[in-house]
């Protein structure tokens, strides 16, 4: 898996990310449909396409008194949102440590994000694709107490 995406706040643990600096990864995956756009969350403009799904990641508890290290989830929260002419954007929900309830520091899986964010672009744009079959990886199971997607109900774990 590839884990080489951090999420790193200033010193404020964030509830959400968005993740717009992997725009140029997006792009590379839908090359040859179409340009994607990022579109900011400050924009006006009204999302016509929306998706709850999830993605794979790592968190890591950084409060030195807990005992617990990290963990991995295979059910982070996204919502995907597609705009008029090709544009999108993405919020990825944090989880919390089940043991001191802080809320982690996220690494996700750049590779799923890239590729569930394409695959949800070009499915809105109408691109023939064949459907990926996935084998179901084993993760613990998931904690919507913990879940900030599930506690903005945007988590399918919660839905």
């Amino acid at each position: 898996m590839e884990r080489e995406k951090t999420a790193r706040s200033r010193g404020v643990k964030n509830t959400a990310f968005t993740f717009w600096d992997l725009q140029e990864d997006v792009a590379g995956a839908v090359s040859g449909h179409f340009v994607p756009v990022w579109v900011g969350k400050r924009s006006q403009k009204i999302s016509n396409n929306q998706r709850e799904t999830h993605i794979m990641g790592e968190f890591t508890c950084d409060n030195s008194s807990c005992s617990k290290k990290g963990w991995v989830s295979g059910h982070v929260a996204i919502v995907i949102r597609g705009y008029p002419d090709n544009g999108y954007n993405t919020t990825v929900y944090n989880q919390r440590c089940i043991t001191c309830k802080r809320l982690g520091d996220l690494n996700i899986d750049k590779g799923c994000y890239v590729e569930r964010v394409a695959y949800w672009l070009k499915t809105w744009a109408r691109v023939k694709m064949v459907r990926q079959v996935y084998e179901k990886k084993r993760t613990p199971p998931h904690l919507s107490e913990l879940c900030e997607g599930c506690k903005q109900g945007r988590c399918t774990q919660s839905l």
